[in-house]
């Protein structure tokens, strides 16, 4: 009897071996070869700077106060309209209209989209990167009309941030040609498949009015080759465009008549160049500030993890067949940074706690500091910096 049970257990220790053989033999296919939507591409950042320097950590972004948002969250832009009003971009395609203190909240407009970033012309029409729906119009009453959702045939698909020119030209970023936020769940798991491959698909776009009107091409590559093109402002003598570079942390400045430049080429030549580079974190908006100021927030601050894995375009494929907790996106830390046109850094405000998640930039006026965020349930604020928070 004995013999026969010892023989029954050396089968049944075979059989379960064999079953957990095949169960890591599974395993191992799976995270190799089960079908993901990213086709990474090998790239090799520089070593991350660190909180260090200009960059040392500090706590002048902690303790916001607060600017309730009705039940709405991600005040993902907001700025001063010309009638004094704030206008504040939120989830499920609304903006948001109150007054500098929050009271008097309305809806002023309805999408059907996700406004990322809007700026207003001289009439105080409102013009909206909607992320879903394209470039839009919004007059004072709120009327809203659909300008670019297509360029030359091809679906503009995740319509970021915009700045309007004097001349009227429309200058508006569109952040990834791969990933539309309506087909993969939202703006910012669009972002993460984007930022993932890092194939440098995001561009910078020109929508021209008097192009439109007579029947021309209305909409132009500026420029392409951009690992999510984010952000963007017009220096204050409309000479150039500062554009954000989420996925490779750095800001460009771009002369505004070029036209179909590729910055994923090693020398773009005159017309661009580097303004910031190998920054801390991943930035989001630009915003003018005071004082010739322009202010840029990081929504999340670089990973080592992430930097390791550029250089191993299959390691990023397999992240994805990860669970989604185990994926390495980076922890929550409050960080905008405020620097002079030609590139000099003067304000640095942060909040190691993350608390004010995913904070993509300052709205600065003279009497408070507006802190936009991709997610918060509420808009934070500050009084004015102190001369101390200032670099001279």
């Amino acid at each position: 009897m004995n013999a026969g049970m010892s023989a029954g257990t050396r089968a049944g220790t075979k059989v379960a071996w064999a079953a957990f053989a095949l169960l890591v033999v599974a395993i191992a296919g799976y995270l190799v070869a089960w079908p993901v939507p990213i086709e990474p591409v090998a790239w090799q950042p520089a070593p991350s700077p660190g909180y260090t320097g200009v960059h040392s950590v500090n706590n002048r972004l902690a303790d916001l106060q607060r600017i309730e948002l009705g039940g709405a969250a991600g005040p993902e832009h907001v700025a001063l309209g010309p009638d004094g009003k704030l206008y504040v971009a939120v989830e499920a395609g609304r903006v948001l209209r109150m007054a500098p203190d929050g009271s008097d909240r309305e809806v002023f407009v309805e999408t059907g989209g996700r406004v990322l970033g809007f700026d207003f012309d001289a009439a105080g029409t409102l013009y909206a990167a909607d992320a879903i729906r394209g470039l839009l119009s919004i007059d004072r009453s709120g009327k809203l009309r659909v300008l670019a959702d297509t360029m030359a045939g091809e679906p503009i698909r995740y319509a970021d941030a915009v700045a309007v020119a004097t001349d009227g030209k429309i200058y508006f970023t569109d952040a990834s040609r791969r990933f539309a936020p309506r087909d993969w769940g939202g703006t910012f798991e669009a972002s993460v498949l984007d930022i993932l491959e890092n194939s440098a698909t995001g561009r910078v776009l020109v929508y021209d009015p008097a192009a439109a009107a007579s029947g021309g091409a209305a909409v132009q590559v500026v420029a392409g080759g951009l690992s999510f093109a984010n952000g963007i402002v017009l220096t204050r003598d409309g000479q150039s465009l500062l554009v954000n570079e989420t996925g490779r942390y750095r800001v460009w400045r771009i002369d505004p008549s070029a036209r179909g430049l590729d910055l994923s080429q090693p020398a773009p030549g005159a017309l661009a160049q580097v303004l910031l580079d190998d920054l801390p974190g991943y930035p989001d908006n630009l915003m003018h500030g005071l004082d010739g100021r322009i202010w840029l927030g990081f929504a999340k601050p670089r990973s080592a993890v992430i930097d390791r894995l550029a250089a191993w375009p299959s390691l990023r494929k397999m992240t994805l067949r990860l669970p989604r907790a185990w994926w390495p996106v980076p922890k929550p830390y409050g960080h905008v940074i405020a620097f002079t046109e030609d590139g000099r850094i003067v304000a640095d405000l942060q909040d190691p706690s993350g608390v004010y998640p995913e904070t993509t930039a300052i709205t600065e006026t003279p009497s408070r500091l507006y802190v936009q965020s991709l997610h918060a349930s509420w808009l934070g604020w500050l009084p004015p910096l102190p001369a101390a928070a200032i670099q001279p």
